[in-house]
């Protein structure tokens, strides 16, 4: 049996009710073992050629490879904006005691 791959998965929300929606929909389906929901921040960003300003919460989300695309999908289902960020990145270090308990906590 191969060894888990994990992930971190980045994502932002324009506020803590629709953070906290998608992080306990992740946990409830066991496709992510922890998300932390991150204070609000400013974002700058172009969009359609305009710049803009908007609150959101950065939302972490830890959970392995095999679960990436469920993950994406259920953020995409409830996002608000057309193109959500979504960026995952490896974790390739990591206490071997948590790295299990991802894995254990999540459905593969």
């Amino acid at each position: 049996m191969a060894k888990d791959q994990y992930l971190l998965i980045l994502t932002t929300f324009p506020d803590i009710e629709a953070a906290r929606q998608i992080g306990t929909l992740l946990i409830e389906l066991q496709i992510a073992a922890c998300v932390n929901l991150l204070p609000a921040s400013q974002s700058i960003y172009r969009w359609k050629g305009k710049i803009e300003n908007k609150t959101e919460v950065p939302v972490l989300i830890k959970t392995t490879n095999n679960n990436y695309s469920a993950v994406e999908s259920r953020i995409r289902e409830v996002h608000p904006d057309q193109v959500p960020e979504i960026i995952a990145m490896p974790i390739t270090h990591g206490s071997p005691d948590y790295l299990a308990w991802i894995s254990e906590s999540t459905f593969d």
